[in-house]
């Protein structure tokens, strides 16, 4: 199954990581949904993308410095658009509340250090191992997330596949690897998959890197318009 994953939810057409994108995202076709794990001054695990919330809500400064209460009362939409305005942010534990019985993919990015622990307690809470895989750019996220659990699956965020990332993988027990769209070649694809690993595309921030993807035989992306993508593997599917 080709992983259509929507990035930080639909994020071209919803506000990131809010309810409504995620939503949106797989009403647009995608089978999983991308998001970021960060925690809160009173230890609540949130999807939140940046280092600071400036950009997409209108609070300010580090998303640690506010508790979940605080945060609850951020407005995560009106950036985006007036018509979202009031969007609210997301804790891990809502986001496997609504979405952990749909049987969609969980592609979830720590963008803190040491969360391991309360991620995959609530990922084990919820029942959904078999559908989440622990990404990051940091491979000693990695690292810590293989000493929490021996099973869960582990994907590295890399700019581009070679025989030292490869390598690095192997030592962790990972199941999937994940080059930047821009610059991927089908022979790193081919030499992933002669590995055993998934390759599971980031950065295709436009029609044209999705296609480059595609392409290069890649098993899935993170995708900001989960229905471009979806019409693509159709048409593909079809021409077959």
């Amino acid at each position: 199954m080709f992983m259509n994953l929507a990035h930080r939810g639909a994020s071209e057409y919803a506000p990131e990581n809010t309810l409504a994108a995620f939503y949106k995202g797989l009403e647009q076709g995608a089978n999983g949904i991308e998001t970021d794990l960060k925690q809160s001054k009173d230890g609540v695990i949130i999807l939140f993308h940046d280092n600071e919330l400036d950009r997409t809500t209108d609070g300010h400064g580090l998303p640690s410095s506010y508790t979940w209460k605080e945060l609850q009362e951020l407005d995560a939409g009106s950036w985006f658009s007036p018509a979202y305005a009031g969007e609210r942010l997301v804790s891990f534990e809502q986001f496997l509340h609504y979405f952990g019985r749909k049987k969609a993919l969980f592609a979830l990015e720590l963008k803190d250090p040491n969360i391991e622990q309360p991620v995959l307690e609530l990922i084990r809470k919820y029942d959904v191992q078999h559908q989440s895989t622990i990404t990051s750019f940091r491979y000693e996220n990695l690292q810590a997330a293989r000493a929490v659990d021996p099973s869960i699956r582990l994907g590295h965020l890399i700019r581009k596949i070679d025989e030292e990332a490869i390598a690095r993988l192997k030592e962790i027990g990972a199941v999937q690897i994940c080059p930047c769209a821009d610059g991927l070649e089908q022979e790193d694809v081919r030499l992933a998959k002669a590995h055993g690993f998934e390759v599971r595309a980031w950065g295709a921030f436009t029609p044209e890197l999705m296609n480059h993807a595609l392409q290069c035989g890649v098993d899935g992306m993170t995708i900001n318009f989960p229905d471009q993508l979806t019409a693509a593997i159709s048409s593909a599917s079809a021409n077959n």
